[in-house]
């Protein structure tokens, strides 16, 4: 009986070439689940996911893992979907509000506020993406990722992107999430995913008609302009000094 290898990934558009590669791959028997990407990070560390796609910021906690294929979600310039959104300049940001679906990102603005842009603010859980403009306050901002930020775009006077930021920074790109394996994984699975994912790359454009983007102008251009998939020697190095810094924002829930 063949083995059906249990794969989790990010439930966004940045990864719908992933998902259309691994469909047609005939010879990766896989179960395919999608999910945000701290619900995938769940998933994996539960056991119940061979492969991940995962927040590069919880691959050092994990053990028997490790970093497969030449692909991420990554980005050499903005990504436009790691958004820090105010009505205020940076230096009179006093609260920020945190998207809890990406680690990684969370992880990251705590970066940029303590390396780059020198603030100290208040980290509060944010429970609802409903009304963030107008039930804003002086100071506050908010951290979206995903297709979620589309919908708030225009909304702030001030949207700052993360990976910009951090290029800016530190001269490097930015890795948001790779593919991990546990250790012992068959190397077939892993060269038969490797092939998946090249090919739903390469069918970037169909996989957008495929799962409903067609009517989207954006979409075309997010994918080839602001994400980079390419795992290579610069985001390895942007990941070492990620996880070399150390810092950990651990938010508060909010007041209400």
């Amino acid at each position: 009986m063949a083995v059906v290898t249990k794969i989790v990934a990010v439930s966004y558009l940045n990864t719908i070439p992933f998902v259309y590669g691994i469909e047609r791959e005939g010879n990766l028997r896989a179960e395919l689940t999608l999910a945000p990407p701290a619900e995938c990070a769940r998933l994996y560390m539960e056991g119940k996911a061979d492969i991940a796609l995962l927040p590069a910021a919880v691959v050092p906690q994990l053990k028997s893992t490790e970093i497969i294929t030449d692909y991420c979600i990554g980005a050499v310039r903005s990504v436009r979907t790691v958004a820090l959104m105010s009505d205020c300049e940076l230096k009179d940001i006093r609260r920020i509000f945190l998207d809890a679906h990406s680690r990684t990102s969370v992880q990251l603005v705590g970066y940029l506020a303590k390396k780059v842009w020198k603030i100290d603010p208040e980290w509060i859980a944010l429970d609802s993406y409903d009304h963030l403009a107008e039930s804003a306050t002086e100071g506050d901002a908010f951290l979206l990722i995903g297709d979620k930020v589309f919908e708030h775009e225009g909304e702030f006077r001030y949207n700052y992107d993360l990976a910009e930021a951090w290029q800016k920074a530190t001269g490097l790109p930015f890795c948001f999430a790779v593919w991990v394996a546990r250790k012992g994984t068959s190397y077939s699975v892993i060269d038969s995913l490797q092939h998946a994912l090249t090919y739903g790359i390469e069918h970037t454009y169909e996989a957008i008609v495929e799962y409903g983007y067609g009517d989207r102008d954006y979409a075309y251009e997010y994918l080839t302009q602001n994400i980079d998939f390419l795992f290579d020697e610069q985001k390895h190095k942007a990941l070492q000094k990620f996880w070399n810094s150390g810092i950990k924002v651990e938010p508060r829930a909010n007041p209400g």
